[in-house]
């Protein structure tokens, strides 16, 4: 697990941020459509504990939740948390802090466009395959798709990241949408400029123009039955430290624990994608 010194040092990031995040909220005007008043009862742990926690368990040595709140946060860290609530109330009251965390996500951890970047998907499943029919949480979200792995269940998470291996934009999208798919290509490429390289998934004529009216040129490798072309050195060169996005793929699924079968809401497991971006960027 990280060091208490690393801990407290994610924790005061994440205080000053939703400090500044209150102070704007109370700027603007509260809109109530329905005219009626609603309760909004503070909580004993801030908004700042919530998203420290939540993001400390996909960089820790614990598979499952409830063991690393009731069995770390709860003991080892009752001093750093002394206010900390019951694990099912912590869960109940964990979708608070999804839009705040958004907006640190976009304005404290992710980077910033240099020219260089990479485009990439992966599949996050959901459930086993034989118990696909028998899946109630996510029957209205996720779809069938097919990877280079095989068929699964679930979701595509589609990142972007610079030559530095800073996340730039994320979208999540069902397991059966196709990586050229223009409404996604567009909304994760709508900040950037310069080459953008990706897997021989993403060849498609269309993809190309779209993205390159709007100044981002797509680099990709050829199939085996499509024809020799010509391709600067530089290219050939960069097209080979994809391996980039490959190393957050594999550090959100192993390490940050993004696809595991056992979600029991799908608010929750949005919670868990985020926390989980987040951590990558942090630790």
């Amino acid at each position: 697990m990280l060091t208490k010194s690393k801990i407290t040092e994610i924790f005061c990031i994440t205080d000053d941020f939703c400090k500044e995040f209150a102070k704007e909220l109370q700027k603007r005007p509260k809109l109530n459509e329905e005219g009626k008043r609603r309760r909004n009862r503070s909580c004993e742990m801030s908004d700042s504990e919530i998203i420290t926690i939540l993001m400390l368990f996909h960089f820790g040595t614990f598979d499952n939740f409830k063991h690393f709140y009731l069995h770390y946060i709860c003991v080892h860290l009752k001093n750093e948390f002394p206010k900390a609530l019951s694990y099912n109330r912590f869960v109940q009251i964990q979708r608070r802090v999804f839009f705040p965390m958004m907006f640190f996500l976009n304005m404290i951890c992710f980077g910033k466009c240099t020219g260089i970047t990479f485009v990439d998907s992966t599949k996050i499943a959901v459930c086993h395959n034989k118990r696909i029919s028998r899946n109630k949480v996510f029957q209205d979200w996720a779809m069938c798709g097919k990877s280079t792995m095989g068929w699964f269940y679930g979701f595509k998470l589609h990142l972007v990241v610079n030559d530095k291996g800073e996340i730039l934009s994320f979208c999540l999208t069902p397991g059966n949408t196709d990586d050229r798919d223009l409404k996604v290509m567009q909304k994760l490429t709508k900040n950037l400029f310069g080459k953008l390289f990706g897997d021989r998934g993403y060849i498609s004529q269309s993809l190309f123009e779209s993205l390159f009216d709007n100044g981002v040129h797509i680099v990709t490798g050829l199939r085996s039955n499509m024809k020799n072309r010509l391709m600067p050195l530089w290219d050939k060169i960069l097209l080979r430290k994809r391996a980039i996005i490959e190393t957050i793929n594999d550090l959100l699924k192993n390490t940050g624990k993004v696809e595991h079968t056992r979600h029991r809401s799908f608010h929750n497991f949005i919670m868990n994608l985020i926390a989980a971006l987040g951590g990558v960027l942090l630790f």
